[in-house]
């Protein structure tokens, strides 16, 4: 173990450079060593590091008020930000209930979803289902709709019960001859058949990332998939909660993932773009039948942590969400898109050991094979993930690769979220960085 440090680090057997300071793009360490910021950390950093903006926002709040807890007051900076995120949402969502993250996010969508069925009469409901290889966040309730099975493996015992079905994940699941929307239908069947068999009156939610993140690699919905589940939920009294933290507040080129589906969700989680990484926050945003049935009841929502709507983490957000409306930069996220996509294929359609490039917006994955036409992955003892992300660092690029992409153990991939003020030159130095390290992984024995 280091002896050089006292944080409790995420690798005890590594600290890593100390960050200085941030300037659009780009990420200084202690040495002076100059990174481009790829990935935005976790998808997090939508308006780069340093935004003057933001920075003003948040100084004129510290400056009023830093913190009043929630049991006692509300801010106005806090209301000012759910109006602004209400307005922009999809049609009938009505609150947004702040928390400090994404994780924080899902545990309370979780236990929204339970008191709803309690309000309603409907206390049977207390199963969830959600999808394999999905990931919803660290904490225990989180955790456990998660469908990730290196997270899950070692705390299996302390997680609640949950009922997992296939992924949207073309690449590897479409059958031949089966159209994409014959597809989507399929995996909408499934959930319908897994509702009947754990009982329509049991089950309360059907929890589902928007477009598939962190440990799956980037999966973007064949079209129709997120309408027929909407469908198949209605049909059982069963809530849709969608998770957009990753892929959520303009990461796709609209503010919210759904929109492009035509759905709109009974519960929706969203965090990294909505704060941008200046303060951490999230939210619950919450369909008015949610809402109501709550107020209509008991009036009161049986859960809370002390940092709820902090203050300076409201003036951050909203900040970062009056820019981009301001800015136009879900427009620049659409032509930046394509302008990646371009990229990417150009320098890695044909390379022999990346399987697929999918995503939308400014939001991209790679998925990394022995061989494109076996599409098999590489042996999981190899860390090739890994390899790629040191490569990239060497060369002064930060990428978020990730392993177990196929079903937690097996796969490798490597997942792009470059801020949304990147100019066309950067885009470019991404790639190009990005072809040299995967290359050079390769290359390791």
């Amino acid at each position: 173990m280091s002896t050089s440090t006292q944080v409790f680090h995420r690798h005890l057997h590594h600290t890593p450079p100390a960050a200085v300071r941030g300037q659009g793009l780009w990420l200084e360490d202690a040495s002076g060593q100059r990174y481009l910021d790829a990935s935005g950390g976790a998808a997090v950093s939508c308006l780069g590091h340093g935004h003057p903006e933001v920075l003003a926002a948040m100084h004129a709040q510290i400056d009023r008020l830093a913190y009043a807890h929630t049991s006692f007051f509300t801010t106005e900076v806090a209301e000012q930000l759910a109006s602004q995120l209400v307005r922009t949402a999809p049609e009938g969502i009505s609150h947004a209930y702040f928390v400090s993250g994404g994780s924080e996010a899902v545990e309370a969508a979780l236990k929204m979803a339970r008191q709803y069925a309690l309000e309603i009469g409907q206390s049977e409901r207390s199963h969830f289902i959600a999808r394999r290889q999905s990931y919803h966040g660290n904490t225990l309730g989180a955790l456990a709709v998660g469908g990730n099975a290196w997270r899950r493996q070692q705390f299996a015992p302390l997680l609640i019960d949950v009922t997992h079905v296939a992924p949207c994940y073309p690449y590897r699941d479409r059958h031949d001859g089966e159209t994409p929307e014959q597809y989507g239908q399929r995996l909408a069947r499934e959930l319908d058949e897994t509702i009947q068999r754990i009982g329509p009156g049991k089950v309360l939610g059907f929890v589902a990332e928007t477009v598939g993140g962190a440990t799956a690699g980037v999966l973007v919905p064949v079209p129709g998939y997120f309408k027929a589940v909407r469908a198949v939920c209605d049909r059982h009294g069963v809530l849709l909660i969608l998770d957009e933290v990753m892929c959520g507040m303009g990461r796709t080129g609209s503010l919210h993932a759904c929109q492009q589906e035509g759905v709109v969700p009974d519960l929706m989680t969203i965090a990294k773009g909505l704060g941008g990484g200046y303060q951490p926050i999230g939210a619950v945003l919450a369909h008015g039948r949610v809402v109501q049935a709550l107020s209509g009841g008991s009036g009161f929502f049986q859960h809370g942590h002390t940092y709820l709507g902090h203050a300076v983490a409201c003036a951050a957000a909203l900040a970062v969400q009056q820019v981009i409306e301001r800015a136009g930069l879900l427009q620049k996220v659409q032509r930046d898109g394509l302008l990646l996509r371009r990229l990417l294929a150009e320098k890695f359609q044909n390379h022999a050991h990346v399987g697929d490039i999918r995503g939308r917006g400014l939001f991209w994955g790679l998925e990394l094979v022995q061989a494109r036409a076996s599409q098999a992955p590489f042996d999981p003892a190899r860390r090739l993930h890994a390899q790629v992300k040191a490569a990239a660092f060497e060369r002064g690029l930060l990428v978020y690769p990730m392993g177990g992409t196929l079903d937690g153990r097996y796969g490798d991939h490597i997942l792009l979220a470059p801020p949304f003020i990147a100019t066309e030159d950067e885009l470019a130095q991404i790639v190009d960085r990005l072809a040299a390290a995967v290359d050079a992984a390769l290359a390791q024995a």
